[in-house]
């Protein structure tokens, strides 16, 4: 061994290497009701126990249809549209959409289908803090409750939240498994040295000037590690051994079961591709006039709709929810609606040439694929 290498020092054998950052298999043991969890792993589904009861159609349930009038919007509603819409663009003039004459304001029937399906999921996973003398809520004072037994409160219907909760009783104080008890590690770095090999010098204490191939007069002392070949870890500051990331030095964790809590509304929306010449997906941004609404713990298709698009829709979109949600999360409330989003089709001319443009949503948003003329700069 280089004779520098050996003055590097050694280190403590009674400070204990680093461990794994989360707890090895089989450190804890199983909670009843929590059963195949492990630290580290992440959340782990708890599936809900089936509803209490089953609600089942209603025989011959038939949707009322209100009368709807398609509303329209007026020459000046939609010249007004396309002026803020103009606005919104640096390089349209203003001109066009002032002096515009119009041939023919055509609206456009469109329904807009929604199913909300508000869902509530538990998860759950081991977690732990750093212990000191905090109280243990542990199995001595009782059985841990069931997963969907916790008490928690409701958020807001059809809004989404998450929150935490320790599962009462699950809590268990051990020697932390990344220290062994210690309060601190071998630093890695030096290999719990407190110094390490100067990379300027290599560890020889000499550098040698520039076309010198052996050590002479020549040679000059390591400015770096003056001479000495090694240098103070940084990394633990020569002390050879780090505070343990872990417990922070505390020695024990308290370990406990973390229930995640999460309510979501989950929402799919369908409009009918009526309208070729205007994108869909322009809808999304507008709000439309919901002139029928259902609500309950679980709805039911829709029948007798005008639109049987919309029926099928429903149907397929309930099947879909259900399927989707029910095995993994408690469905506690659904609510599907029917829109009418307006949207008008504005003709027009300007110079002898035609041209259109679209008026959408309660917001009377403007869509146009061509404008008669932009500004230019010179």
């Amino acid at each position: 061994m280089d004779e520098k290498e050996d003055e590097l020092g050694a280190f403590d054998p009674n400070i204990p290497e680093e461990g794994p950052s989360a707890p090895p298999p089989g450190w804890l043991d199983e909670v009843h009701g929590y059963q195949g969890h492990e630290e580290g792993e992440g959340d782990n589904p708890l599936y809900p126990p089936p509803p209490a009861y089953n609600p089942q159609p209603e025989l011959n349930r038939n949707t009322l249809v209100p009368n709807v009038r398609v509303p329209t919007v007026s020459e000046d509603v939609a010249r007004d549209a396309l002026l803020k819409f103009v606005e919104s663009k640096w390089r349209y003039s203003s001109k066009p959409a002032r002096n515009l004459t119009f041939r023919e304001l055509k609206p456009v029937t469109v329904y807009r289908y929604r199913l909300e399906t508000y869902t509530e999921t538990r998860t759950s996973s081991w977690q732990f803090e750093p212990y000191n003398g905090q109280p243990v809520d542990g199995p001595q004072y009782g059985v841990s409750p069931l997963p969907w037994d916790i008490p928690v409160t409701l958020p807001q219907r059809f809004s989404d939240r998450m929150e935490k909760v320790r599962v009462p009783h699950s809590a268990i104080v051990k020697v932390c498994h990344m220290c062994s008890g210690c309060g601190r590690v071998r630093c890695s770095a030096c290999s719990g040295r407190g110094q390490k090999r100067c990379t300027a010098c290599h560890g020889k204490g000499f550098r040698r000037q520039p076309g010198n191939h052996r050590r002479s007069s020549g040679s000059t002392r390591c400015s770096s590690c003056h001479g000495r070949g090694r240098k103070r870890c940084s990394s633990c500051n020569g002390q050879g051994f780090r505070t343990c990331s872990v417990c922070h030095g505390s020695k024990n964790l308290l370990h406990f079961i973390q229930l995640t809590v999460t309510w979501k509304n989950n929402i799919s929306d369908f409009i009918p591709d009526r309208q070729p010449e205007f994108p869909d997906k322009k809808f999304e941004k507008v709000t439309g006039d919901p002139f029928f609404v259902d609500e309950s713990v679980l709805v039911y298709p829709i029948q007798g709709f005008p639109d049987q698009e919309i029926c099928d829709v429903s149907t397929k979109t309930i099947n879909d929810h259900l399927e989707r949600f029910s095995s993994s999360s408690r469905i506690l409330q659904q609510r599907q609606t029917i829109e009418l989003v307006p949207l008008t089709h504005a003709h027009y001319t300007y110079s002898g040439k035609d041209y259109s443009f679209f008026v959408y949503g309660m917001e009377n948003k403007v869509y146009t694929s061509k404008y008669p003329s932009a500004c230019t700069i010179l």
